[in-house]
């Protein structure tokens, strides 16, 4: 029998329940995989929320790792017991064992533990949307990354300054601070009501970053604004502080002559010209030592706890679920 986590209704953690199920038979082009790590994501919550909506009911979850453990017609390229992990659609992550399709699977290396593919997959993926294509870093940029010492701010502040980038960091605590400065970070800005601004600037000369990456939502993205010089770059990438207001598009210009973008990876890993490529690019970094960092396990049947926790801003790090 197959372990997932259902979501049966929108609203908070309690709707996430354990069940039992048999595993389900790949259809043509899918394999079946035996997960040994589980990422969690904002996107999970965002899915449980309602803010992006499901079929109920679903099994949630966007990122693992595993074992390919049975195959279905029409799959080229792959063989039981080859390692694998996948970031993205289709939602299914919170489970023992899963089918996806054939092309969603990206075979793992070996020098690549199945933890650091499942706690990296989607943030990874994530920070070479923003570091390449998003805004191109170059050795010499200033950036600004909220939440510094998270799972998506551990895995930019290490790809970030691998490019030679400055980077400004923003943390809750002093705690959260001494882990995003172990990672990389070069300067931090601590507390949500920090003079972001004023802090930003007397660590620029007055000019503003050159690029801001704000995943903190809410009222946050009008002090990303502030931050950032003229003809620089705001991605507004997530809300996990809440929906952001409405902004007037003379917020980011003439005067500031600013650039800002909504970029979702969702979008860019459903691409399947560039999946494999921005996928193969990740694998090439984390075999330089820059993977996401794992902040806490929990095992599969306490994923609520692991939203719950995630959601709150008590942890650090990336999430995992452990089957």
């Amino acid at each position: 029998m197959n372990t997932v986590v259902h979501m049966t209704g929108i609203g908070g953690v309690e709707n996430l329940d354990t069940a039992h199920v048999p595993d389900e038979e790949p259809a043509a082009g899918n394999v079946r995989i035996r997960h040994v790590a589980i990422g969690v994501n904002f996107i999970d919550i965002y899915h449980r929320i309602g803010l992006y909506p499901l079929l109920l009911p679903a099994v949630p979850g966007v990122e693992g790792a595993g074992v390919v453990e049975a195959i279905g017609d029409n799959v080229t390229g792959f063989a039981i017991g080859d390692r694998v992990a996948y970031a993205g659609a289709p939602v299914g992550a919170y489970a023992q064992t899963r089918t996806i399709p054939a092309t969603r699977l990206i075979r793992l290396p070996e020098d690549i533990a199945f933890r650091d593919a499942a706690a990296s997959m989607l943030k990874g993926l994530t920070a070479h949307m923003l570091l390449t294509r998003t805004w191109p870093v170059k050795a010499g940029d200033t950036l600004l990354v909220h939440g510094a010492a998270g799972g998506l701010g551990s895995m930019l502040v290490r790809w970030a300054k691998h490019l030679g980038a400055t980077v400004i960091g923003t943390t809750g605590t002093p705690e959260k601070a001494e882990i995003a400065l172990s990672y990389g970070t070069d300067h931090i800005v601590i507390g949500r009501n920090a003079d972001l601004a004023a802090e930003v600037a007397s660590l620029t000369d007055g000019l503003g970053v050159d690029y801001t990456i704000d995943g903190i939502g809410g009222n946050m993205l009008t002090k990303s604004l502030a931050c950032t010089r003229r003809f620089g770059m705001v991605a507004s990438i997530g809300q996990a502080a809440g929906p952001i207001p409405p902004l007037a598009v003379e917020e980011i210009g003439p005067i500031r002559s600013l650039s800002l973008a909504r970029p979702s990876v969702m979008a860019y890993a459903a691409d399947t010209t560039v999946y494999p490529l921005a996928a193969a690019a990740l694998l090439e970094v984390m075999q330089k030592g820059i993977t996401a960092e794992i902040g806490s396990e929990y095992s599969l049947t306490n994923a609520p706890q692991a939203q719950a926790d995630l959601e709150a801003g008590r942890t650090t790090g990336s999430l995992l679920l452990i089957p």
